[in-house]
């Protein structure tokens, strides 16, 4: 087989997420093969840009790609038939990555040729819920880049490390709980995803320094591909720890939903962790980078791709008017669950609006009320000023009129001197101050003046005699 024109959908390439990730994996071990995939989706971000960092071509627009095609490899639902409407003729692979996400329904569509299940319980998914026929379905487990993820040094016969490593960990899903078990344990945590707000694009340099590692599906992979302890753990539930003894069959759930059923609280967490066995971790370590590599997952899915083009050639030509059914089913199907959710972003619209009208009418009503409270304030305000012009007014014609007054007293005071000055300059007033300037006179005048103040009898003569 000669290199191959693959257009890999899906829902967003922009967080580091599952799906996002396995295109970015496989879209580099296809580059390296020498086929040509070419990466579609809507929502594009880093995802995004590590791809066209590899050369890989990336569109949000499907009228971007100016080649011909050999092979539509669908991931999501929305995306996968956009992409088999815009290309007519071009057969396709659906891979389902989850049991729960709507996005991973599997459409049905003359072209698509196989459907692939990354486990089990996907599988279960394509067959019994959405009627796809089990010859169209293939399993093709999840799988590690083992050069992004090298071997770390072995395990302490304790550990003392653990990682909850899961982008749903936050305060509020299950990093408290495992935080307490391992607290009883004795062993510190850390957490590395999206909702704790400290996930990064290379996990490979982070998890190696842990002992043990809370996880499922895909990111637990990395850590027992890294050589950690493994208990599989997500906001959902809890599963066990991951050992030699039940490493077949959690592998062929994904380590994921199915495989965690219990609920999650401190003390499952505690009696997994009792289980740690460094022996055994290492033995399942060799385990998965024995078979769980991704270039063996790459060559069985370019198994597949030669399945489908073999018979997509051996077929009749594709009947337009199948082909305008299925995708009226497709619409069909769609056409509720749009409708659904569109009513409920109107009732949601419907109740922010009322939520906001009650808002802004109570801000309508303080200002009101603080207007209000203003105008009062502002009457009281005036009614003050107008005291205090009012008091202003009564001091300014006091102080006038004492101004006035203070005039008049320094005027009789003036007038009072100027007679005083003029009687001292009198004839009668300089004889008596010359008189009693006199000795003898002057001495008997201040005499007779202060017995004449002091209201005294004057002396008599008779009385005089007699003694």
């Amino acid at each position: 087989m000669g290199g191959l024109r693959v257009l890999i959908t899906n829902n967003a390439l922009a967080a580091h997420a599952g799906s996002e990730l396995w295109v970015r994996d496989v879209a580099t071990a296809l580059l390296a093969r020498g086929h040509t995939p070419i990466a579609f989706s809507p929502d594009l971000g880093a995802v995004a840009e590590e791809l066209r960092r590899q050369t890989i071509p990336v569109v949000d627009r499907l009228d971007a790609v100016g080649v011909p095609l050999d092979l539509i490899h669908g991931q999501h639902h929305l995306e996968t038939m956009t992409a088999l409407l815009r290309f007519p003729g071009i057969p396709a692979v659906y891979v389902c990555h989850g049991w729960t996400p709507w996005q991973e329904a599997p459409p049905r569509f003359p072209r698509i040729r196989r459907y692939v299940a990354v486990d089990d319980t996907c599988r279960d998914r394509l067959v019994c819920e959405h009627g796809v026929p089990e010859t169209q379905v293939r399993v093709l487990l999840n799988a590690v880049d083992l050069a992004r993820f090298a071997p770390r040094d072995p395990l302490p016969v304790r550990p003392r490390r653990a990682l909850v490593f899961s982008n749903a960990a936050s305060e509020h899903t299950h990093l408290p709980a495992v935080r307490a078990a391992c607290a009883q344990a004795g062993i510190s945590v850390d957490a590395l995803g999206i909702e704790a707000g400290t996930a990064v694009p290379r996990p490979e340099d982070v998890i190696g320094q842990y002992d043990v590692v809370f996880a499922k599906g895909r990111s637990a992979l990395e850590a027992m591909a890294v050589g950690a302890a493994v208990v599989l753990c997500d906001a959902n539930g809890v599963g066990p720890l991951v050992t030699s003894a039940n490493f077949d069959r959690l592998r062929r759930l994904n380590f994921g939903i199915r495989a965690s059923r219990e609920p999650v609280s401190p003390e499952t967490l505690c009696r997994e962790l009792a289980g740690y066995d460094a022996a055994d971790a290492a033995a399942v370590t060799t385990r998965l980078r024995g078979e769980g590599a991704l270039e063996s997952a790459v060559d069985e899915l370019l198994d597949i791709y030669r399945e489908v083009l073999a018979e997509h050639a051996a077929a009749p030509a594709a009947d337009p008017a199948e082909e305008c059914r299925a995708a009226s089913d497709y619409l069909g199907w769609l056409g509720p669950f749009l409708k659904q959710q569109i009513g409920a972003i109107e009732l949601r619209e419907r109740h922010r609006a009322r939520s906001e009208h009650v808002r802004l009418a109570a801000e309508r009503d303080r200002a009101r009320a603080d207007e209000e409270v203003s105008r009062a304030e502002t009457r009281r305000l005036d009614e003050a000023f107008r005291r205090l012009g009012d008091e202003l007014a009564e001091t300014r014609a006091a102080a006038l009129a004492s101004d006035a007054e203070l005039q008049r007293v320094r005027l009789d005071r003036d007038r009072t001197l100027e007679a005083l000055h003029v009687l001292r300059g009198s004839l009668t007033v300089r004889s008596r101050e010359r008189l009693l300037r006199t000795p003898i006179v002057g001495r008997l005048a201040r005499v007779l003046l202060r017995v004449a103040k002091a209201g005294r009898p004057w002396p008599s003569t008779t009385a005089s005699g007699s003694g």
